[in-house]
Formats: C-alpha cells, sequence, structure tokens
C-alpha cells in the first residue's frame, strides 16, 4: 500500500479542517490517526484503509472509540485516495452496507439483473432499492444455509427465512412481496428457478398494525413548543409545515426555491415518493415562517434547496435531519419520551388525514391534499377517525344487563 501521497499532502487535510470550522478535538483525531499510520512498522502488510482500521480493532477499545475511528480512517481514505475533503455529511465506505455485496456471484447476478430491468421498466430507484435490498438479505440467508447456487434451494431453507422452527412469524407478507417482485422480474432470465421459488414462498396475511395517533393534547403541546419554546427559524418553518400540511418529510427535504409561488401563495412539489405533482397552498402562517428563514437566517450559498443544514458546509437538509427536528421538538413539548412510543414525522401526515376526516371532509379531497396516489391509502387512517366510528356504534338497550353494572 503506497502512502507517500498521505506523506506529503496530509497538511493540506489537517488546514482545511482548522480553517473550516471544524472543532480542535477532531481535528486531533485525524492529526493522531495520521501520524500513528504513517509510523506504523507493520505498514507493508496494509493493503487497503480498510486493513489499517482492522488493526486499530485487533487492539481493542469501545464500541464507541472504534465508531470515531471508522469515521477518521475513512475520511483519511476519501482524501488520500480520490482528493475528497470532509464534508461532515458523506458516511465513511470502508465496509459496503447490506447482505449484497457478501453473495456468491450467482445471487449478485440475480439481484443485477432485476435492478436493470425494473430501471428500464421506469419503476422508481426508492422502490428498486428496497426490494433488492430485501431479496438480497433473503438470499444470503440460503447462502448461509448452505445453497451454492440457484438450483439448490430447497422449500424448508426458503421458509426457514419467514417463519421461526416454534412456527413464529420473522417476516412480513411486505417483505415477502418485495422478494416476490424481484423474482417475478427475473422470470425471464431464470425462469425455472424463479418459478419454483415463487412457489416455495409462504402464503403470509397482510396484518396492519394499531397505528398510534397525536391526540389533541399532544397536538396542543407541539404548538406551544412550536411557538414558545427556542426554535430556529428553520426548524419552525419545517415543524408548521409538517404539522399544516401533513407533507412527507422527504418532500420537505426536496423543496427548493422555486418551490414557492408567493403570487399565488402556493407549494408546488414533485412527490419522491410516487412521482407525483402536488400543489398545497401557502397559508400566512407557513409562508411567514418561510419568509422569515428566508431573509433572516438562511445561509448565503448558490443551492437552490430551500432548507440547508446550519453549520458548514450547508448542505441540503436531509430526511433523518427532519426527524431529528421532531425528536427535539417533541423532547421541549414534554410528549412521546417513553420506549416504543412512535415519534417519526409520518404522525404528523396521520394526524391531517384523521383532523380532515373528522371535520367532515370528503375522501377524495383528503387524499389529493395528502398527494395519494390510490384512493386505497387513506384506508390506513381510518381507524383513527373516532367522531364517525363512534356513530357506528352499537346499542346495547335489547341486551340483558346484570343490575350494577352501570351506575344509576
Amino acid at each position: 500500500m503506497n502512502l507517500q501521497n498521505l506523506q506529503e499532502h496530509h497538511g493540506e487535510l489537517l488546514s482545511f479542517m482548522e480553517s473550516n470550522g471544524y472543532a480542535e478535538a477532531y481535528v486531533q483525531r485525524f492529526r493522531l490517526a495520521i501520524s500513528r499510520i504513517l509510523s506504523e512498522p507493520g505498514q507493508n502488510r496494509w493493503t487497503s484503509y480498510t486493513d489499517i482500521y482492522l488493526d486499530y480493532e485487533k487492539r481493542s477499545g469501545s464500541a464507541n472509540y472504534l465508531r470515531q475511528m471508522r469515521t477518521v480512517i475513512g475520511a483519511i481514505e476519501q482524501f488520500d485516495i480520490y482528493g475528497r475533503m470532509p464534508d461532515a455529511r458523506h458516511r465513511h465506505t470502508l465496509f459496503e452496507r447490506g447482505s449484497y455485496h457478501l453473495l456468491i456471484p450467482e445471487f449478485k447476478e440475480l439481484i443485477d439483473y432485476y435492478r436493470q430491468h425494473e430501471r428500464q421498466r421506469g419503476k422508481k430507484d426508492a422502490t428498486i432499492n428496497g426490494q433488492s435490498h430485501n431479496a438480497a438479505t433473503f438470499l444470503h440467508h440460503l447462502q448461509e444455509q448452505g445453497t451454492s447456487c440457484l438450483d439448490n434451494i430447497t422449500e424448508d431453507a426458503v421458509l426457514s427465512f419467514f417463519i421461526s422452527e416454534d412456527g413464529e412469524l420473522i417476516r412480513s407478507s411486505s417483505y415477502k412481496n418485495n422478494v416476490a417482485a424481484v423474482l417475478k422480474a427475473c422470470l425471464e432470465w431464470k425462469g425455472p428457478q424463479c418459478r419454483r421459488l415463487l412457489g416455495y414462498l409462504p402464503a403470509l396475511k397482510k396484518r396492519r398494525r394499531n397505528i398510534q395517533y397525536l391526540t389533541k393534547e399532544e397536538v396542543s403541546a407541539v404548538r406551544t413548543a412550536i411557538e414558545q419554546q427556542p426554535l430556529s427559524m428553520r426548524n419552525r418553518a419545517v415543524m408548521l409545515l409538517l404539522i399544516l400540511t401533513g407533507i412527507r418529510s422527504s418532500d420537505i427535504a426536496c423543496l427548493t426555491l422555486d418551490s414557492i409561488d408567493w403570487e399565488t401563495a402556493t407549494v408546488c412539489i414533485c412527490q419522491k415518493k410516487t412521482g407525483l405533482p402536488l400543489e398545497l397552498p401557502l397559508t400566512p402562517v407557513i409562508g411567514n415562517a418561510i419568509f422569515d428563514y428566508l431573509t433572516q437566517e438562511r445561509p448565503d450559498t448558490e443551492s437552490r434547496r430551500l432548507f440547508l443544514s446550519e453549520t458548514w458546509p450547508f448542505s441540503p437538509l436531509a430526511d433523518n435531519s427532519i426527524e431529528n427536528i421532531v425528536a427535539k421538538v417533541f423532547r421541549m413539548a414534554g410528549i412521546r419520551q417513553s420506549p416504543g412510543e412512535r415519534k417519526g414525522t409520518h404522525i404528523f401526515r396521520h394526524n391531517a388525514a384523521s383532523s380532515m376526516l373528522e371535520n367532515g371532509v370528503q375522501q377524495p379531497v383528503i387524499s389529493k391534499t395528502l398527494g395519494h396516489s390510490s384512493p386505497q391509502s387513506l384506508e390506513t387512517y381510518l381507524s383513527a377517525d373516532f367522531v364517525h366510528l363512534k356513530e357506528c356504534a352499537l346499542g346495547i338497550e335489547t341486551f340483558p344487563v346484570a343490575k350494577g353494572v352501570f351506575p344509576i
């Protein structure tokens, strides 16, 4: 492994970090790691930066320390091999994620064929990524069961992926459907094998869990936190978009300066999930919050994205950053702090739908407002329409009730 480039230019990396506001303690980690790499007597054993990290791992250390070193060594690799400076946003690439890279060649070819085939058909990348990830995990499980090719896969091996030895369901029907989608797409290429595997997949009943919803008290607490707690203008605008429109966090992240039409008072987007256009009214409350952010707080950059990170390099706001904003507001509001309670952004979408249902808004209007591609998508939210569910309750006047059950 040739470390000459790092030896000659590592000062540029450290100077860049110092001049761009990185904490001194963080820069010191890089400085120490580079010094150790360049002075290591056994460096002739290394063939990659992965080997360097594995040497750290052999010398033990806490999980937190090793996680920090993966980030540091990964960033050094990006600088040394690719000339990329740290940008505080992109994850290191020391180790590939998911099961795909662990698959045997024939299984990899199946995933590759599926991805190419579905892209040509116009399927969305997000769907392709999700289905291929599930299928790769499925194939890796079969591989660990001793399967060396598609022809040798047994029904028992397939069932063991979905159902435990005790008969408990391990994976959902949606997971099975994703695996089936990959196999169906590959029928033209590996017809007999894929058809046989499709026959082995178990018939799983679709289950819908009870969905946690925001109570009126929780909504009030969130609104109070937005109005009274110390929030940045960006975070306040994001929260108002979530709670007043039910827009998806992925669509908030993708908003651009051109998405806001100030003359017609509308927000126009192309939904990331469905690819369909959506136009929402720009209410005065949301419009004022966005205007305040744009004029008083948003960094002056060339980026056309509406919401940016609050620290250098002022990258476009990511989906998971919006999740963090919501978690922060929930803490301020003192709600949903117990383990297992739903805290994600989608809960606001559910709240918007159920609120409109309770107020008698027609279902087609709600579906259009939320940007649903199918009217059936609204069925998920009907379970929280308590106002109309109570109208369906049956009286008990005709049923005998023992004396004392109800107070007089």
